[in-house]
C-alpha cells in the first residue's frame, strides 16, 4: 500500500512504518480509539529514543499525529497529514450517512470510530505549534471547509492540495505523496 512511498524514502532517510493497534500485523484489539493509538506511538518514539522526528500520517494517522502534536507540542520537528478530520462531521454528508446505514449492519470497531472519533477542538488545534504540512484530494471524503478549518487553526501550516485526486488515490500505490514529502524534507533539512 504504502511501498512505493518508503522506498523512495529510505534513500534518503530512516523510515518507521507502525501498524497501529488493530491494523496490519498488530495485535488484535476489543476496541479502538485515536487517543489509545497516539500513546503507543509516543511509546514507539520514546522506547527508540528518537529526537523530535518528522511523522507523516494518512487519514487515521493523520488523525494521531494531530492528537499526539496537541498532547506532547515538544515531540515532533514537524507534522505532515493527509486527508484528516477532527471530528465525524469532518465527513462529506454522503459518506457520513453511508458510513452511519453500513454501521446499523455491520458494527465493527473501525466504523465504530469513524463514527465517534475523533473529537478535536479548535482550542486543540491552537496548541500546535510546529510547522504543519496538510494534504488532501480535491475528491477527498474529508469536506474541503473542513480541511479550511484545520489549516486555518494551526498557526504553522501549510495546506496543499491533489487536484482531482480522492482520499488515497494520491497516496496509496502512487509516487505522487512521496514526492511532496521529498520536497518538504528536503526543504527542511537544507535550513539546518
Amino acid at each position: 500500500m504504502f511501498d512505493i512511498t518508503v522506498n523512495i524514502l529510505k534513500e534518503y532517510f530512516t523510515v518507521y512504518t507502525i501498524d497501529t493497534r488493530g491494523h496490519g500485523n498488530s495485535s488484535p484489539v476489543s476496541e479502538l480509539h485515536y487517543n489509545e493509538m497516539a500513546e503507543d506511538i509516543y511509546s514507539f518514539i520514546h522506547k527508540l529514543e528518537l529526537d523530535k522526528p518528522i511523522l507523516y500520517g494518512f487519514s487515521d494517522g493523520g488523525i494521531i499525529g494531530l492528537l499526539l502534536s496537541i498532547k506532547y507540542p515538544n515531540l515532533l520537528s514537524t507534522l505532515i497529514i493527509s486527508g484528516v478530520n477532527t471530528n465525524p462531521n469532518g465527513l462529506q454528508k454522503k459518506w457520513l450517512i453511508l458510513f452511519k446505514i453500513i454501521y446499523k449492519f455491520k458494527k465493527t470497531k473501525e466504523y465504530k470510530l469513524m463514527l465517534e472519533e475523533p473529537n478535536i477542538t479548535i482550542d486543540m488545534l491552537h496548541k500546535i505549534t510546529i510547522p504543519t504540512y496538510i494534504t488532501v484530494g480535491s475528491k477527498d471524503v474529508i469536506r474541503k471547509e473542513h480541511t479550511n478549518f484545520i489549516h486555518n487553526n494551526i498557526s504553522n501550516s501549510h495546506l496543499k492540495v491533489f487536484d482531482n485526486e480522492d482520499h488515497g488515490s494520491y497516496i496509496i500505490n502512487s509516487d505522487k505523496i512521496a514526492k511532496y514529502l521529498l520536497e518538504i524534507l528536503i526543504m527542511k533539512h537544507q535550513k539546518k
